[in-house]
C-alpha cells in the first residue's frame, strides 16, 4: 500500500462525520475508520515479508497449537491481492481457512508494475493451470480483494477460466468500476477500473454458460467503492450472490475475522451463502 495513497482512503469517511449526522452513525464511522487505520499499519508493517513470491508446498499445516476442525476437502484455494499489495494482506484469512481444513491455500503475487488487467487475468491462468497439474484437482477457488477480485472474473468469464474455477470470492471489488480517487488515474490500471473503461465494458457483455459462481462481499463503509454498489456483480448471465458487510472499511475486509468466516461457509457450502445474502454480515 502506497503512504501516498493513504489519505483518499479516508477523506470519504471523514467528510460523512461532520454535525448533523445521527450520533450512533458517527461512532460507527470513527470506529471503522480507527480500524482501517490500524490495519493500514499493521500492514505496512508485514508488506516487505510478501514482497516475493510464496514457496509452493504440497500442504499448508495450520498454525501451531490451533485445532482443524472437519470439513468436506475442497478445491485449492488462490489468494489474490488488490492494487500496489502482495500477498501479505491475506496472512489472517490465510491462517482462518488453514485452522478449518483448508490446507491447500496458494497466493499469487503479480508487479505492481501491471499495467493491464487483461495480462493480469493471463498469468492467473498460467497459475491456476499449474496448482491443478501439480495437485491433481480438476479445479479452484479463487478469492481476490479489490483489483484482484477483478482480475479474478475476467479470467473466469473472458479467458475461459470457468473450465477451472469453481467459485470466485471477490472483497470490495469494483465490478462495476469505480469513481474514487480521481488523482489515481495517472495509472493505466487504476483507468482500467473506472465505469466506462473498455475493460468494464467487457465484463458488461453477454457470458451465457459461464460455469462459475461468483460472490461479492461488499461494505457499506468502503471508500473505494464510488457508489457503493460498484462493488455487487450485477449480470444476467452470472450465478452472483452480494453479501453487504455492514460496519468496516476497505482494507478491513481481508482481516476481518467475521468476513473470514463468510468467505469459508460461502467457499463449503453453497446452502450457507445463500442464508448470507439474505442477511448480510454486521461486524461492527
Amino acid at each position: 500500500m502506497k503512504v501516498t495513497g493513504v489519505l483518499p482512503l479516508f477523506l470519504p469517511i471523514c467528510r460523512r462525520l461532520w454535525p448533523g449526522r445521527l450520533a450512533s452513525e458517527s461512532v460507527t464511522l470513527v470506529k471503522a475508520t480507527a480500524l482501517e487505520a490500524a490495519i493500514l499499519a499493521g500492514h505496512m508493517l508485514l508488506y516487505p515479508t510478501g514482497l516475493t513470491q510464496e514457496r509452493r508446498p504440497a500442504a499448508l499445516p495450520a498454525p501451531a497449537g490451533t485445532a482443524r476442525l472437519p470439513v468436506p476437502a475442497g478445491p485449492p484455494v488462490v489468494l489474490l491481492h488488490g492494487f500496489i499489495d502482495n500477498r501479505s494482506v491475506f496472512v489472517l484469512l490465510r491462517r482462518s481457512l488453514a485452522q478449518h481444513g483448508r490446507q491447500r491455500v496458494e497466493s499469487l503475487n503479480y508487479s505492481p508494475l501491471t499495467c493491464d488487467i487483461r495480462t493480469a487475468a493471463e498469468l492467473l491462468g498460467r497459475h491456476v493451470e499449474e496448482i491443478c497439474e501439480r495437485t491433481g484437482s480438476a479445479q479452484v477457488d479463487i478469492v481476490g480483494h479489490s483489483l484482484g477480485g477483478l482480475i479474478a472474473r475476467y479470467y473466469a468469464q473472458c479467458l475461459g477460466g470457468d473450465v477451472r474455477v469453481r467459485t470466485v470470492v471477490t472483497l470490495g471489488t469494483p465490478h462495476s468500476g469505480t469513481r474514487a480517487v480521481p488523482l489515481a488515474n495517472a495509472h493505466p490500471i487504476v483507468r482500467q477500473m473506472r465505469p466506462d473503461s473498455p475493460v468494464i465494458e467487457e465484463l458488461a457483455r453477454p457470458a451465457p454458460g459461464c460455469r462459475t459462481r461468483f460472490v461479492s462481499f461488499w461494505s457499506d463503509l468502503d471508500s473505494v467503492m464510488a457508489p457503493l454498489e460498484a462493488a455487487c456483480v450485477d449480470h444476467p448471465d452470472l450465478e452472483a450472490h452480494n453479501i453487504r458487510v455492514s460496519g468496516i472499511g476497505h482494507l478491513a475486509l481481508p482481516v476481518h475475522p467475521a468476513v473470514a468466516a463468510g468467505i469459508r461457509e460461502a467457499l463449503d457450502s453453497e446452502s450457507a451463502m445463500k442464508r448470507q445474502e439474505g442477511g448480510g454480515l454486521t461486524v461492527a
